[in-house]
């Protein structure tokens, strides 16, 4: 069966002529698809951008854990042992210094996990715009 052209279908109704139930059918699978394909892209479109805040947010907790590891060794040995040149007793040198780390490490793990909390969880837009969808599709009650 010869698909209609937009000239064609634009033709039958200007001529008053009806469409048939498979023109009918036609026509509805081919706009159905076309929402479909449209939902689908925004779904990647939305993914997409909610991947990129969960890599930032991700990124910055490993770069905490990275710093937190390598300034471990490093300064408190150094640290301690220059507050213990200063007069400090040695057990407490070894404690301030890491108690510095720790808030340091603390801060950047905070940071991290506030661009973890702008994700939104989902394709609200693509949701939100299949149900609309649906709505109008519905033929209304009354």
């Amino acid at each position: 069966m010869k698909a209609l052209s937009q000239e064609d279908a634009m033709a039958d109704r200007t001529n008053g002529s009806e469409r048939t139930l498979g023109q009918l059918v036609a026509d509805a699978t081919t706009d159905m698809s076309g929402i479909v394909r449209g939902e689908i892209d925004l779904v990647k479109v939305e993914m997409k951008a909610e991947a990129q805040k969960a890599g930032k947010g991700g990124a910055m907790l490993a770069a905490a854990g990275v710093v937190a590891l390598y300034m471990l060794g490093f300064l408190l040995t150094a640290g301690a042992w220059g507050l213990y040149a200063a007069g400090l007793s040695r057990w407490l040198s070894f404690l301030i210094v890491a108690l510095v780390l720790g808030v340091v490490a603390l801060v950047l793990a905070l940071v991290g996990r506030s661009q973890l909390k702008k994700m939104q969880g989902g394709p609200k837009k693509t949701i939100a715009n299949a149900q609309k969808t649906v709505q109008a599709i519905k033929p209304s009650k009354g």
